[in-house]
């Protein structure tokens, strides 16, 4: 794994980083263009648990220039996130952007066959782990940085029980913050991208006609501007 954060590492330069973005789901899709759009800006964190998929942002962040820190973690994991944010304090002091794109998707299913453990896994990945992720990224993020989330309103539509209740529950937190720092930060964005040939589209919708839809680059330039 090449360059991947080392939790023990010892403390380092923060002149050497002008501004850093937590990416976490940065293997693929949105998270993945968004990170390779922050660069050479921002230093990227990129967090995801697909290592290949982090080993090719890597290389097209380093083609423009960039550097980025690969951290190969579930978001899920409390511990892991507590030490992932613990050594971004203890490397760089703060935060300036953190996006969150982590999603599990589970499969459309009507309500009264739910899987127990496509609901637990999609509880665990789009809900639960907002409940460390926000206290942790919060106190990096001061007053001063942003976060982002990204809509997609499936809540009460058929067979999105496993996926639109969760994701719905997770942009009702966000909301929340974003109400609660409106006045004294950090920031917080909540943004609704355009339909994307993305693997999480392509589950729910298989078969769908892909031309018409946006690809996650041209997205990413898009919402950037509201980003940063």
């Amino acid at each position: 794994m090449r360059k991947a954060l080392d939790l023990a590492a010892p403390a380092l330069q923060t002149a050497r980083m002008t501004k850093l973005a937590l990416i976490t789901g940065a293997s693929r899709g949105l998270g993945f263009a968004l990170a390779e759009a922050l660069a050479p800006e921002y230093h990227v964190l990129a967090v995801a648990r697909t290592v290949g998929g982090l080993e090719d942002l890597d290389d097209r962040i380093k083609e423009k220039g960039g550097e980025a820190t690969l951290a190969p973690m579930d978001i899920t994991n409390r511990d892991a996130m507590a030490h992932l944010c613990r050594s971004v304090h203890d490397r760089w002091g703060k935060l300036d952007l953190w996006v969150h794109t982590a999603i599990h998707a589970a499969p459309l299913t009507p309500a009264a066959h739910l899987d127990a453990k496509d609901w637990q896994k999609s509880v665990s990945t789009n809900l639960d782990a907002m409940g460390h992720m926000i206290p942790f990224v919060a106190a990096l993020l001061g007053e001063s940085g942003t976060a982002v989330f990204f809509d997609d309103p499936r809540g009460g539509e058929r067979f999105f029980g496993h996926y639109g209740t969760t994701k719905a529950g997770q942009i009702a937190l966000a909301r929340s913050w974003a109400a609660e720092t409106e006045r004294t930060g950090p920031r917080v964005r909540i943004l609704t991208p355009q339909p994307m040939a993305t693997a999480t589209r392509a589950r729910f919708f298989p078969g769908e006609d892909r031309a018409p839809l946006a690809t996650p680059r041209d997205e990413a330039a898009r919402l950037l501007p509201q980003i940063v």
